[in-house]
């Protein structure tokens, strides 16, 4: 997988489009949960795209300075991974970038996640370690994390 993280400035319109549609079809259609995913945050990210051979789009994470989602943190977001690529470590490798690439470009922050709680063993295997009481968002079961320094 290639990995490409750049601010949102520098996108250009096709990564825009990728980044939006595999968005839409995980966390939209797949998991049937309209929501605004267009929240204002995305200005303030770096986004993390990682492209297979052919130059698809398969991974992708939004990585957000201390003080836009978390007062405290930086965090990663929008954590997805395309249907067609699950179980070949593509969510594996694109969140150990999302690590490394946090700290290089938010040194010495803490990173917070807002996990789907069925995945509490994927992030808690990637170094992450559950923080306060479970939720919903977007009618869905979530929990925070924070990653262990």
């Amino acid at each position: 997988m290639k990995i490409k993280c750049i601010p949102f400035y520098q996108l250009n319109l096709d990564e825009m489009y990728q980044t939006m549609a595999l968005r839409q079809e995980v966390f939209v259609v797949e998991q049937n949960c309209p929501y605004l995913d267009a929240d204002g945050k995305d200005q303030e990210a770096w986004h993390l795209m990682g492209f297979d051979d052919s130059g698809n789009l398969i991974a992708y994470t939004r990585l957000l300075p201390k003080g836009i989602s978390y007062k405290k943190y930086a965090s990663i977001g929008r954590v997805v991974t395309s249907p067609n690529a699950r179980g070949k470590g593509a969510g594996q490798d694109i969140m150990k970038a999302s690590i490394e690439w946090c700290s290089r470009l938010f040194p010495n922050e803490p990173v917070k996640i807002s996990a789907q709680t069925y995945l509490l063993k994927f992030y808690e295997n990637l170094g992450f370690e559950p923080v306060g009481k479970g939720y919903l968002e977007d009618d869905i079961p979530h929990i925070g994390m924070v990653l262990k320094s």
